[in-house]
């Protein structure tokens, strides 16, 4: 019924390292594919942060007929500033921070950078560098007052 052949049935080492290699191969594409993605979830995750942080300090404007100072912070939005006089400042705030009183962070762990003179703001991420300028998943992302 079955025919058995009679010598070497088996893979040779150079076959099985070829198809170890192949399969290296396509596993490095994969997890590079996979990192490429996650990186970017990571940008569009901190501008939609950020792009909150407008809408809250857009809110903050309209009550109070300025922004929070960088000296405020954008903790200024989750509890009133102690520093400055804000009747019309309101009592559950603009953003809930879950009582956190720490600053702010992007996507990569990095502290949000506020400035503000109080008529126009900058909230600042510098980027997976977390240094000035770069390109790509690097760059910084910015969000300005209007």
């Amino acid at each position: 019924m079955f025919k058995r052949f009679k010598g070497n049935a088996g893979m040779t080492l150079i076959e099985i390292m070829i198809v170890l290699l192949i399969l290296a191969s396509i596993g490095t594409l994969a997890v590079s594919k996979f990192m490429s993605s996650l990186e970017r979830t990571k940008v569009q995750t901190t501008e939609i942060q950020m792009n909150n942080l407008k809408t809250a300090l857009q809110s903050y404007y309209l009550d109070n007929n300025m922004y929070p100072t960088t000296e405020q912070g954008l903790q200024a939005l989750s509890q009133k500033p102690s520093s400055a006089d804000l009747p019309n400042y309101n009592p559950e705030g603009y953003l809930s921070l879950g009582g956190k009183s720490k600053s702010l962070k992007d996507s990569w762990g990095a502290d949000l950078i506020y400035e503000s003179h109080g008529s126009k703001y900058t909230i600042k991420s510098l980027g997976k560098d977390k240094k000035e300028g770069g390109e790509g998943n690097d760059a910084d992302i910015v969000v300005e007052s209007e």
